[in-house]
């Protein structure tokens, strides 16, 4: 008999054959690299209006927040901004310790003079550490003592399992959180400041007459997504908060530990899809919505590769070993700024040779990546998604 899904890994119902069905062509032409499914993984969706879950795997286990630590950061400073403790065009002080911070940044120094406005638009857009650590500390005093602030003000709005020590989301071992605190922290965003919340679907921010394009791809590719906000370290995987609505009903979902930026949004998309059919709006019919259903934490489907949004990359060099490779890739992360890395193999006349590769860039990321790292004297080609094509200049 088949075993009933307990309510830790609750499941929309669908036909478990076809699903297991479509679970098993996936995996026989699908490459093992994706976390869907892992033990990492989690997600949840739920009903915005009344909280009501309506899928939910591994929703309250142990997971490092990473980039969505900046929710709580922002939440603090709406508050901040209500009680009228500070204001939009009052400037925030760059102490030497916020300027330290590691990429992503807007590279803050002591002297640059940045308002608070300008850092919540660098938290949403760019996800930068160095304006994080800022507001913390215009807020705190100190990081330390604002990490503090943080996670009290979290179990208030009934985050139980969360603890914050900084406010960026940088690696730190002892900062946790789960699927479920994190769709309350994105429920009370929605909720408790619906204006400020508009500023989680601005298309990019102009700082020092650099644009810089909002990380959140779901703005531009899921229908009715309006925010909220990306993370990534490498302990935790690919992790996204999204809110989307269609009609009058407007969803919550959290996913974290996905593979890499496509899998976790193409991901996230499918789960809306159903989310939204449960509740019984009309879904458009999109290609992430054709991704297999879940069936449980233990056999969730890798998404297909034929079915992912198409990515431009950048190829930053070939090597004889996949170590090179490797270490290659990452420098041009650092670089960068921006991308995932990869490593492709491939044989030609019984030799290997290894590509290492940033992906899950759009045309203009991956052309501006190009750019910054030709700066750093480093080889890098852009590969439109169609074909793995290297692109024209």
């Amino acid at each position: 008999m088949p075993a009933t899904p307990t309510s830790r890994d609750r499941v929309f119902p669908t036909s478990l054959f076809l699903a297991a069905t479509l679970l098993a062509i996936t995996l026989a032409i699908a490459p093992a690299r994706a976390q869907i499914g892992s033990d990492r993984y989690s997600s949840i969706i739920i009903d915005a209006a009344d909280g009501n879950v309506l899928s939910e795997i591994n929703a309250d286990d142990l997971r490092h927040p990473a980039s969505l630590t900046k929710m709580m950061t922002l939440y603090m400073v709406f508050e901040a901004l209500r009680d009228r403790r500070i204001t939009l065009d009052e400037y925030v002080p760059v102490s030497s310790h916020a300027a330290a911070m590691s990429p992503t940044k807007l590279d803050l120094t002591p002297s640059t003079r940045i308002t608070v406005e300008q850092a919540i638009l660098g938290l949403i857009t760019k996800s930068a550490n160095d304006a994080a650590a800022a507001l913390g500390e215009l807020l705190g005093a100190d990081e330390d003592r604002f990490g503090q602030m943080m996670t009290l003000r979290a179990r208030a709005l009934g985050m139980s399992r969360t603890v914050f020590h900084n406010a960026s989301g940088l690696p730190d071992p002892d900062q946790v959180t789960t699927a479920r605190d994190m769709a309350t922290l994105g429920r009370h965003l929605v909720r408790d400041f619906p204006t400020e919340y508009r500023w989680f679907s601005v298309p990019a921010f102009t700082w020092h007459g650099r644009t810089i394009p909002n990380h959140d791809r779901m703005l531009q590719t899921y229908p009715g997504a309006d925010g909220i906000k990306t993370g990534y370290i490498e302990a935790s995987g690919h992790n996204l908060v999204t809110s989307a609505v269609r009609g009058d009903v407007r969803l919550v979902g959290v996913v974290l530990g996905a593979a890499s930026n496509p899998e976790r949004d193409v991901h996230m998309a499918a789960l809306l899809d159903q989310g939204f059919e449960h509740m019984g709006v009309p879904v458009s019919p999109r290609i992430a919505s054709r991704m297999p259903a879940l069936i449980s934490e233990a056999s969730a489907a890798p998404v297909p590769r034929h079915i992912q949004a198409p990515h431009w990359s950048v190829q930053v060099g070939a090597f004889g070993s996949e170590s090179a490779a490797n270490q290659a890739a990452n420098q041009a992360r650092h670089a960068a700024d921006d991308g995932d890395v990869r490593v492709e193999s491939a044989t030609v006349h019984g030799r290997t040779t290894y590509r290492a590769m940033l992906t899950g860039l759009s045309q203009g990321e991956a052309r501006q990546a190009c750019t910054v790292l030709a700066r750093h004297k480093m080889p890098c080609a852009p590969i439109r998604p169609e074909g793995g094509q290297l692109a024209s200049k």
